[in-house]
């Protein structure tokens, strides 16, 4: 066994333990929340416009986890996944009640603007991050999904396809050709 292969499974062991003393004693869901509450913060800012409605989504997201938490078996399916499904399942209710516009907005100005880059490569940058904005924009929902749960969210494929329900090479296959198309795109 490598060592990488061994420090995974003492995590989900330590894992599993943590979600066991959740389901008795609510207080013990804070390790986990804090394992995973900016990964599912990235991954909602990353689908919704404005920091305050990921802000929002997210409490929702650990409120409906810690809800339904006694009703989790381990089954094959990392926690992370199943927390991960709430999330996209509580980002798709939001979109059904409120249509909202997708911000990928990587860097505020103020970061950019604090930086000490040169102004020339600056401004390269910032068309740079735009032409990929718009080029993101142009995708269809699901491929910014799985952009999203891949780079926001940092899933594997493994996690992201329990989250949207396909088969690990379906994923893989769709982020490989998502991704390409964005490089020629950017070239």
């Amino acid at each position: 066994m490598n060592i990488d292969h061994a420090s995974a499974t003492e995590r989900c062991a330590g894992e599993v333990v943590l979600i066991e003393a959740a389901k008795i004693d609510p207080a013990a869901f804070e390790p986990l929340y804090q394992h995973y509450m900016a990964r599912i913060y990235r991954y909602l800012y990353m689908r919704v416009s404005h920091a305050e409605d990921a802000a929002d989504l997210t409490q929702q997201v650990f409120l409906k986890a810690l809800h339904a938490l006694p009703g989790y078996r381990v089954r094959g399916v990392p926690f992370a996944a199943w927390l991960f499904r709430i999330a996209h399942d509580t980002l798709c209710d939001a979109y059904r009640r409120e249509k909202k516009t997708i911000s990928w907005d990587f860097l505020s100005d103020d970061e950019l603007l604090a930086s000490d880059v040169d102004p020339e490569l600056l401004v390269l940058q910032q068309e740079q991050q735009e032409q990929l904005k718009r080029l993101l924009y142009q995708l269809e929902p699901s491929k910014q999904e799985m952009l999203a749960l891949r780079f926001s969210a940092g899933l594997s494929g493994t996690e992201i396809a329990l989250v949207v329900g396909k088969s690990q090479a379906a994923v893989k296959k769709q982020l490989t050709r998502t991704l390409q198309y964005l490089k020629e795109q950017m070239a």
